[in-house]
């Protein structure tokens, strides 16, 4: 966790065990090994030569607060929890420290944006890349049923069928293509857009508002990152791209709710 100023908290975790205090004079940093013991270190404001915020490469949405000493020596903090907030956070630390702050790397879900972007831009590519591939691995089934054929001059009925059914389902996968090209939420102000690819290829975009929905979570599965779940009132449940931890995808979900205008009973917890 990292906590800057009197009062200001920022929840900044990479650990339980790892925590950054900020203050208007130095910067605290306390660290704990699981049956280990704390250790700390102060870094003073005037040793702070360059101060950074750097994100996730795998993880674009993900940042960190990054100093370089003018010792040489360099730090880098847990990762920002509050990742609809980190432009303000950063600046914030700025501030606190009388440092100045490089511009930092675009984040697409910090509320500052017009536009909040969960997940991966959707590609029309992405639908071929998949067909391509099911073609690829059905040419070499096609060899290697060949060969078995030419081989054995008296198959055996399930040498004939299995086969088959492995066509048909490389058939199927082929035509659902389009659902392996990926997902993307658009936050606006007043609506959420849901891009997609169509079944002919085509990039569609479904408008969610206040209207239509139900209710709005965080949807926590056993394994993995979790998700925002929108229950509309068609009956239907929406799941966003993953986000993160519970932490990161709540404080997603409550932009949600800002921007859409949802009301309290229908947000639940």
């Amino acid at each position: 966790a990292l906590l800057v100023g009197a009062g200001f908290v920022v929840g900044i975790m990479l650990a339980p065990a790892v925590v950054w205090i900020i203050t208007p004079d130095e910067i605290l940093i306390g660290q704990e090994r699981p049956f280990g013991k704390l250790r700390t270190r102060i870094v003073a404001k005037g040793d702070i030569a360059e101060l950074q915020v750097r994100g996730d490469r795998g993880h674009p949405e993900r940042f960190a607060i990054f100093l370089k000493l003018a010792s040489g020596d360099q730090l880098t903090s847990p990762r920002i929890a509050e990742i609809t907030r980190t432009n303000e956070t950063s600046r914030r630390i700025a501030e606190l420290l009388g440092t100045s702050l490089t511009v930092p790397p675009a984040n697409p879900l910090d509320a500052t944006n017009a536009e909040i972007r969960i997940g991966d831009p959707v590609r029309k590519s992405g639908r071929e890349e998949v067909r391509m591939g099911i073609l690829v691995f059905a040419s070499l089934y096609t060899i290697l049923y060949a060969y078995m054929l030419w081989k054995d001059s008296s198959p055996s009925l399930p040498t004939v069928i299995l086969p088959l059914i492995g066509y048909v389902v490389a058939f199927l996968l082929f035509q659902s293509a389009h659902r392996f090209a990926g997902e993307s939420w658009i936050v606006r102000h007043g609506e959420i857009l849901i891009e997609r690819i169509s079944r002919s290829g085509e990039l569609s975009a479904d408008a969610i508002t206040d209207r239509d929905i139900e209710s709005i979570f965080v949807n926590q599965p056993d394994e993995g990152s979790c998700s925002v779940a929108v229950n509309l009132r068609s009956g239907k449940t929406m799941h966003s791209p993953n986000i993160g931890t519970e932490t990161e995808t709540q404080a997603v979900s409550d932009e949600i709710v800002r921007r859409l205008g949802i009301a309290p009973e229908k947000v639940r917890r």
